[in-house]
């Protein structure tokens, strides 16, 4: 991926917004579409992660990243301070590359 392509596509989202706001003014979301929009953010992050980790190219691989990250989720859900869980995660990942 390059630069160009990434500020081509943050041009267009800042785009959509733009256009969403001068459409629908202001007018009020149905409820239901509201949730479904305060969870795209959620499902964009974790679609990138999982991109990152589990994709080499065009080729899908599990290697030290997919540790990682799954020792960072645990931390996660242990309820760990941000700080722990990036330490954590990066710790994994690079002893099972030392060790591999």
């Amino acid at each position: 991926m390059t630069w160009t392509l990434v500020l081509v596509l943050a041009a267009a989202a800042y785009s959509f917004k733009v256009v969403g706001l001068i459409v629908i003014g202001r007018r009020q979301l149905p409820a239901p579409l509201e949730r479904c929009l305060a969870l795209i953010p959620a499902a964009l992050i974790a679609a990138l992660i999982v991109n990152g980790t589990f994709a080499d190219g065009q080729d899908l691989v599990i290697d030290a990243r997919a540790a990682g990250v799954a020792a960072a989720a645990v931390a996660t859900w242990r309820r760990a301070p941000l700080i722990v869980v990036i330490v954590m995660g990066a710790a994994v990942t690079a002893a099972i590359r030392l060790l591999s």
